[in-house]
């Protein structure tokens, strides 16, 4: 996607987890367009703009014209607003891949349902307040939906195999030529259309689910199992666009359909090419028939799930996802796309980018919240949390994992863990905190090979600034301990590296 701003602030509509939030998103812009007092800023809310007039974003547009018409009902807008959808092509006109006579009639249904249909036209730039259009035009909006283009796995670009635009080139059994045991179908492979000579089969649901159901009988028949391999053939019987209420557009077995008839044949097909729950989607839509739509928010995904450079878009991201683990093999193929969707861990802080304003940005979990400690902590909070944050670094163990973890050993690997993060100084920085001192390095318990009474332990000196430890500046000094416990004196030399006694020490191996 070389233009400007599109990964950073347009939203997809391939999968699910993009369906959901696309639904909630645009739920939100209508609500906060009634409540608007700017009529600028109701008019950018009410703005929704959809490039790619293929299927997929004249379906989106249409039923996204309804959706929101039936929402301003509930949440009136300003006096002459009514929400507005823009279709954006650079083709010549609507659904180009389909009959003229079916694009005539997406076309008319679009316009008369008050979509503001340009055709030749594109997106130039995006930014957070609108869009730049091809012809200078900018418009004002919070919504891009893109529905262009499809592409494969980018796991096929590391074969070095024959491509076709992308596409693997396989022959009409599915396999790979000079490679018997290789077989692709679906957006990966470029499958020779034997109804059309010379031309593949389109990368297509329909077109995958059939190159699916004969590459699994060609692999058993290579295995012996089975009969014998067959050609991938399939003769289209027309195509159908879902534009919303009882608006279609269908050409089964070439007779073009409008109106009723086309809608009919339309919710046909597709309940008939649903793989189970016919009874629950037909009664699903009796329901939206004859019952107002139910503007609700679901809240089940947010924007940073859902990035739009991902090549998985059926994969929500969820922090901290398995990314980490795929660093391997995350060049190509599917795990590069969990591996590009997790690559900070869930926490924000990658590259990614993404709109200021009513939620996260694209790409960035959590609402921007610093991830240091809550304000006001005191030492006893700061060091509950700092032992929180260090649970699941690969480094970090729990006391009973190693032989000699007393309280000190732990500490000091809490301090010694936390050398290399950020904000992770002084709590000077915080609210509520005076500067600290430098951490001292600390002797291993009382009770371990060679151990000493480690600070804040029971017969050991208490740690400075802690309830009975040494008292703060300014604060009068307590009663020296009895002896036998006092400490080293302090010579003011730096202290000398510490000598860890919870390890075996491998110098003694001679001696044996």
């Amino acid at each position: 996607m070389p233009i400007p701003g599109v990964a950073e602030h347009a939203h997809g509509f391939r999968g699910l987890p993009e369906a959901l939030y696309l639904r909630d998103h645009v739920t939100r812009q209508v609500e906060l367009a009634a409540a608007a007092d700017d009529p600028e800023a109701c008019a950018a809310r009410c703005t929704f703009v959809v490039v790619g007039a293929g299927y997929t974003g004249t379906e989106v547009a249409a039923h996204g014209q309804m959706f929101t018409d039936a929402q301003v009902r509930k949440h009136p807008l300003r006096r002459g607003m009514r929400p507005r959808w823009m279709l954006l092509d650079v083709a010549p006109r609507v659904l180009p891949e389909m009959d003229e006579k079916l694009s005539a009639t997406a076309d008319r249904v679009l316009r008369e349902r008050g979509v503001d249909v340009r055709m030749g036209t594109s997106v130039k730039e995006a930014t957070h307040d609108g869009v730049v259009l091809t012809d200078g035009e900018f418009v004002e909006t919070r919504t891009l939906v893109w529905c262009v283009g499809v592409r494969p796995d980018p796991l096929v670009e590391s074969l070095g195999l024959p491509m076709e635009k992308g596409r693997l080139l396989v022959d009409p059994h599915l396999q790979v030529p000079g490679r018997p045991e290789l077989f692709a179908c679906g957006d990966v492979a470029a499958v020779p259309d034997l109804e059309k000579p010379g031309s593949y089969t389109p990368m297509t649901a329909q077109h995958a689910w059939r190159h699916g159901k004969v590459a699994a009988e060609n692999v058993a028949a290579s295995l012996g199992l089975g009969g014998a391999r067959k050609p991938y053939r399939h003769r289209d019987l027309g195509f159908v666009v879902d534009l919303g209420g009882a608006k279609a557009a269908a050409n089964p077995l070439g007779v073009p359909l409008s109106g009723v008839p086309a809608g009919a044949v339309t919710r046909g097909y597709h309940l008939a090419a649903m793989p189970g729950n016919r009874v629950r989607v037909a009664a699903d839509w009796l329901l939206d028939a004859v019952l107002p739509r139910q503007a609700v928010q679901l809240g089940l995904v947010r924007s940073w799930s859902v990035p739009l450079d991902t090549s998985s878009p059926e994969l929500a991201r969820v922090p901290g996802g398995p990314g980490r683990r795929q660093e391997v093999s995350a060049r190509s193929g599917p795990g590069a796309a969990i591996e590009a969707d997790t690559h900070d861990g869930g926490t924000g802080t990658g590259p990614d980018r993404g709109r200021a304003g009513d939620e996260p940005a694209k790409g960035q979990p959590g609402s921007g919240a610093a991830a240091g400690p809550p304000a006001g902590s005191g030492p006893a909070q700061l060091r509950r949390f700092e032992s929180e944050t260090a649970k699941g670094r690969p480094d970090d163990e729990a006391p009973g994992d190693r032989p000699g973890s007393g309280s000190a050993v732990l500490r000091r690997s809490e301090s010694e863990t936390a050398k290399g993060r950020p904000d992770a100084g002084p709590t000077g920085n915080r609210p509520g905190g005076d500067p600290a001192e430098p951490v001292e390095p600390l002797e291993p318990a009382k009770g371990q090979p060679g151990g000493e009474p480690a600070k804040n332990q029971p017969g050991g000196e208490p740690a400075r600034n802690q309830p009975g430890g040494e008292p703060a500046k300014n604060q009068p000094e307590p009663a020296p301990p009895p002896p036998g416990d006092q400490p080293p004196p302090d010579t003011g030399a730096a202290p000398g590296p510490v000598k860890r006694t919870d390890v075996p020490d491998d110098s003694a191996k001679g001696d044996s």
